[in-house]
């Protein structure tokens, strides 16, 4: 795997399958970790099995043309501690990930992706186990163990249908560092602390950045994040980063470590405003828009922006019917283009991809996915010709509580 695919593979998020701790404990009275079922009231354990099988291939525009299989095996067990063993407040979470296939990407030839559950090589891990106590009448969490940064930082629900990697956790963020932060597939050792009312919360952790290909064995760096939301009709987030020590300037061409090393930082901020309906309800639409600044030497990005619309239960007969439709921009950082060598194609200053996807429950337990992408100038590349990316996805999921 080139340090190109590990870079860029860091930015595909998972959020429509990660336990978030903290929304759950938004929606009592169900079990805080993962749970959707009535069933959950009365039971202190859950297992979840969520498989994800994706074909996907590149129609027009660029130099190849072909499809790839690939798919995702998520395993995922909770167990409330305070039903299951009288430790009050405490909950705890584990979960395994499986991930095979090819890289749909390889073709594609983008900076960002094109697929949130592709990845560099075959492999299963241990995706997360963590522990969670919550005190102060449940305004207060303490959250200990292996954890997915992004389950709960830099995400909102009404984008986590589309399947382009930048939906989930902005790409000025995900390309930071040799491996990336803790997010999928690499996750690593953190504590998160969480404070909240119902219609305030302030969020920090401190996480541990992953071992990974691209890691020469010294010590690692941890990143620090913090952020802060309002809850309501109009939903808004704002956060921010940094890591404790410097890391490896990145140049091109592609994604590749540079000689030097910078402070690596960047902002950022959400907003959700519902549209009609009511959440969880059919008819309900929302829009939002994602904004990111980052320091632009440690990753390719300066800045990047996600703007978008969702509608849930879309079709009067279908109540389960999903429409999304996004675009995302991550502009290339001054820096990154002065260092382009004059051997390589020249640079633009930003990639650009448009996605429409719709999804539909067709079997109690099997989801159907289609979907459409639009890539602008692959790679920033000034001369690159649009490339059109189909995909079908399909979700099974079971469910034993």
């Amino acid at each position: 795997m080139t340090l190109r695919q590990s870079i860029m593979l860091m930015a595909a998020p998972m959020l429509a399958v990660l336990p978030s701790p903290a929304l759950a404990q938004e929606e009592e009275p169900r079990a805080e970790t993962n749970g959707e079922g009535e069933e959950e009231r009365t039971s202190a354990f859950s297992l979840d099995l969520l498989y994800k099988a994706d074909l996907v291939g590149v129609a027009a525009g660029g130099g190849r043309r072909g499809a790839r299989f690939l798919d995702n095996i998520d395993l995922m067990a909770s167990v409330d501690l305070d039903r299951a063993a009288g430790w009050a407040g405490a909950s705890a979470y584990i979960g395994v990930l499986s991930n095979a296939g090819a890289r749909p990407n390889d073709i594609a030839g983008t900076l960002q992706g094109v697929n949130n559950i592709e990845v560099g090589s075959p492999d299963a891990v241990l995706y997360q186990a963590w522990v969670q106590q919550r005190f102060a009448g449940d305004r207060g969490s303490i959250l200990v163990g292996k954890y997915d940064l992004n389950s709960e930082f830099y995400a909102n629900p009404s984008a986590a249908a589309l399947i382009a990697p930048a939906f989930g956790i902005g790409s000025e963020l995900a390309a930071t560092g040799p491996n990336g932060p803790s997010i999928f597939p690499q996750t690593d050792l953190g504590i998160r602390l969480r404070l909240e009312d119902r219609r305030h919360y302030v969020q920090a952790a401190v996480i541990r950045a992953p071992r990974g290909v691209a890691d020469e064995g010294g010590p690692r760096s941890a990143l620090f994040i913090a952020e802060a939301g309002l809850r309501g009709r109009t939903a808004i987030t704002v956060g921010g980063w940094t890591y404790s020590d410097r890391q490896p300037q990145i140049v091109p061409p592609g994604v590749t470590l540079g000689p030097d090393t910078a402070a690596s930082h960047g902002l950022y901020a959400l907003v959700e405003q519902d549209l009609a309906g009511e959440a969880d309800k059919m008819g309900y639409w929302c829009a939002f828009l994602r904004l990111g600044l980052s320091d632009g030497l440690t990753t390719p990005f300066a800045d990047g922006m996600q703007v978008g619309l969702t509608g849930h239960g879309v079709l009067p007969s279908r109540p389960e019917s999903l429409l999304s439709i996004g675009f995302a921009t991550a502009g290339l950082s001054r820096a990154y283009r002065r260092a382009n060598p004059p051997d390589e194609p020249p640079l633009t200053r930003s990639e650009s991809t448009i996605e429409l996807t719709y999804s539909d429950r067709v079997a109690r337990f099997l989801t159907l996915q289609p979907d459409v992408q639009y890539v602008h100038r692959p790679s920033g590349l000034r001369d690159a010709s649009g490339v059109v990316v189909l995909g079908l996805r399909a979700i099974v999921d079971w469910k034993i509580h």
